[in-house]
């Protein structure tokens, strides 16, 4: 069973907390061969938030402020997105395994051990990749919809939503593929969020999409196998994890956390009302809440 957590439809719009966390506070730490940039406020025990696709560490500014009552709350930008060095031929939005392994050195690089992490989309399955290979590393885990497609391998009533999922991308990949960037990225919100979702984006979000769309485009051409998350690494992570949905979310998303609440020993779930996959900048109050409450209780 699951919660249902009625959200309120906030504007979608960054709400920067200038004194507590802003551009001017941006830091570097070399990482895995890379340079890393990253905010963080509060004190006490540490929490790592990873960013989606076409985001970057600012998707979690109006976060930060919340959690930094009780915990030392750090978000940083993945390899290949703003402001970090970026390009089309670099490492791919969708190479979580790799995105994984720079998490690892990043939390090494601040001279931590043991952290928790809230990570949304991309930056989920990213965080599923380092805790399967890292579990030392982890306390608990927050994962709003990652595009864990492998799970869903071999499962039969999932082939068909696979097949369509993927049909639904392929506008999206050919655009971004041709340089056509300001067709590429709301097409491509849009097949993750549904019809319209682009479009209630605030001007600072799509701004960032934009900062962010060399990962997608490296997506889009690359030639590397895309990582599969299974059920044996799902299994293998005892950490308590908090799996999230919104309400509107394409079902794709909430068949893969059908699964991963199969196959993950630990774990809970809630669906974020009157939201869609963005369930953060969406139902930001909603959202923290529930992740604080879990938190706080592991």
């Amino acid at each position: 069973m699951f919660r249902l957590l009625v959200g309120f439809a906030a504007a979608s719009c960054i709400l920067i907390e200038v004194t507590k966390a802003h551009a001017g506070d941006i830091k570097r730490v070399s990482a895995n061969g890379t340079e890393l940039s990253y905010v963080e406020v509060g004190q006490g025990e540490p929490v790592i938030f990873v960013h989606g696709g076409l985001q970057d560490y600012r998707m979690w500014l109006a976060h930060l402020p919340k959690f930094a009552d009780r915990y030392r709350a750090i978000a940083y930008s993945r390899r290949n997105h703003f402001p970090n060095e970026a390009s089309a031929d670099g490492v791919p939005d969708g190479a979580a395994d790799a995105h994984g392994e720079d998490l690892a050195a990043f939390i090494r690089a601040l001279g931590l051990s043991k952290v928790r992490v809230v990570a949304h989309s991309s930056g989920a399955h990213t965080a599923l990749f380092f805790t399967a290979a890292h579990p030392e590393m982890v306390i608990g885990l927050a994962l709003n919809e990652p595009p864990a497609a492998g799970i869903l391998a071999g499962i039969p009533d999932a082939s068909d939503m696979l097949k369509d999922w993927n049909n639904g991308m392929v506008p999206a990949r050919e655009a971004l593929k041709t340089g056509e960037v300001k067709s590429g990225i709301p097409l491509f919100v849009n097949a993750v969020g549904g019809p319209g979702a682009y479009d209630r984006r605030s001007d600072a979000d799509k701004r960032m999409n934009l900062d962010n769309v060399a990962s997608h485009q490296a997506d889009a051409t690359t030639k590397r196998p895309r990582p599969v998350f299974t059920c044996d690494m799902a299994k293998s992570i005892n950490a308590p994890t908090l799996l999230s949905n919104g309400e509107r979310s394409p079902k794709f998303f909430h068949r893969i956390v059908d699964q991963l609440h199969t196959c993950l020993p630990n774990r809970e779930r809630i669906v974020i009302a009157g939201s869609s996959h963005t369930v953060p900048s969406e139902s930001p109050d909603a959202y923290d809440q529930a992740v604080l409450r879990f938190l706080g209780n592991h």
